[in-house]
């Protein structure tokens, strides 16, 4: 049974949502076989994905333009929706004539509108998957009076609008594009904890405490690497190269872990509001210090999630530009355990059911 899985190559969020979903689909369809349409690397999949697939690398949407995790540049995103929406017709007949040669049962699009178009034209049944849509984000960008913006904003949700099943995982934001939104659990697949061996890895004395600085797909520029250095009693990990003559700060592609293990194996977490990170790290009882961007649609829902189910603290970006992290840190590690209990994480097997009934 072949599925037509378009994923947004915008950071790894979204394929971060696709994989357990699949997996769990997986379980349920025999000999599954998903195309997954997307510039996400091959890489990401590898050690992931347990159902069999092929990667067919094509650009799916635009997202935004970012200089690093926390920075819209607002005029490019604009100016790459415009060349992206030019010659529209045409991108979608030729993701049409791709799907109707690969003949799937099913186009699965996070949070492609080309996708869903074209698998509308193709005449194959379309679902959407996210907590967030594309015209959302675009929204607090728009600039009064530009008919331009609006006008590409309006584009997407026509595009959307041809979707026959739109599943919104918890925490979510309105979706008012689609025709029909299921409402489904959060979606996650935490790792084991291995918290013992990553201390022995990282050489780690008892009282230190091992910090993981995870920005999700877009890399950070830059890191107060001299204040990380003094700042005792703590160990950073970060993505991106780490300079020799630093020894409390290390690069996680020099340990033998995956992400995902060393989200379940650090003491404290320092990130954004992002999906993922922050619906495994509520999952796993993670202490998270999140820096804001204020201008990301889905981010008050993640924020709001993170304080009503687990223990978090903002740090201004001014403060984690700087270094002033120790007081976050430790009113992180102290904060009480929250009230109300994390969500079961079901919204990879919700998912899944309602896939399923499309390739009976």
């Amino acid at each position: 049974m072949l599925i037509w899985c378009a994923i947004s190559s915008h950071g790894l969020g979204h394929a971060a949502q696709v994989v357990p979903v699949l997996n769990e689909l997986g379980r349920i369809v025999p000999d599954l076989h998903a195309v997954l349409r997307t510039q996400v690397p091959a890489w990401f999949f590898e050690d992931r994905l347990t159902i069999r697939w092929t990667r067919s690398p094509e650009q799916q949407d635009i997202g935004c333009i970012q200089h690093g995790p926390l920075t819209i540049d607002v005029a490019a995103t604009w100016g790459a929706h415009a060349r992206f929406h030019a010659g529209w017709e045409q991108k979608v007949h030729d993701e049409t004539l791709a799907m109707r040669a690969a003949l799937p049962a099913l186009v699965f699009s996070d949070i492609s509108y080309l996708a869903i178009e074209a698998g509308a034209t193709a005449g194959i049944p379309t679902v959407g998957l996210c907590n967030l849509s594309w015209d959302r984000i675009l929204e607090p960008l728009a600039e009064p009076g530009r008919t331009d913006q609006r006008e590409a904003i309006q584009h997407i949700q026509r595009a959307y609008a041809h979707a026959g099943l739109m599943l919104r995982p918890a925490p979510g934001v309105p979706l008012t594009a689609f025709p029909k939104v299921s409402d489904i659990g959060p979606i996650a697949e935490p790792a084991s904890n291995a918290a013992s061996e990553l201390r022995r890895a990282l050489a780690a004395a008892p009282g230190e405490r091992i910090v993981l600085i995870g920005f999700g797909g877009i890399a950070l520029d830059t890191l107060p690497f001299e204040c990380l250095e003094q700042m005792g009693p703590y160990r950073f990990i970060v993505s991106g190269p780490v300079p020799d003559r630093y020894t409390r700060i290390h690069a996680a592609s020099a340990l033998p872990f995956s992400f995902r293990t060393l989200l379940a194996s650090a003491d404290l977490i320092v990130t954004k509001p992002g999906y993922s990170t922050v619906v495994e790290a509520v999952a796993l009882g993670k202490p998270v210090v999140y820096v804001r961007r204020y201008n990301f649609a889905d981010e008050q829902a993640l924020v709001d999630y993170l304080h009503r189910h687990g223990r978090a603290v903002e740090l201004s970006e001014q403060d984690f530009t700087v270094g002033r992290w120790q007081t976050a840190l430790q009113a992180a590690a102290s904060a009480p355990l929250p009230c109300e209990t994390s969500p079961a994480l079901t919204g990879a097997a919700d998912a899944a059911q309602a896939l399923s009934q499309y390739l009976k």
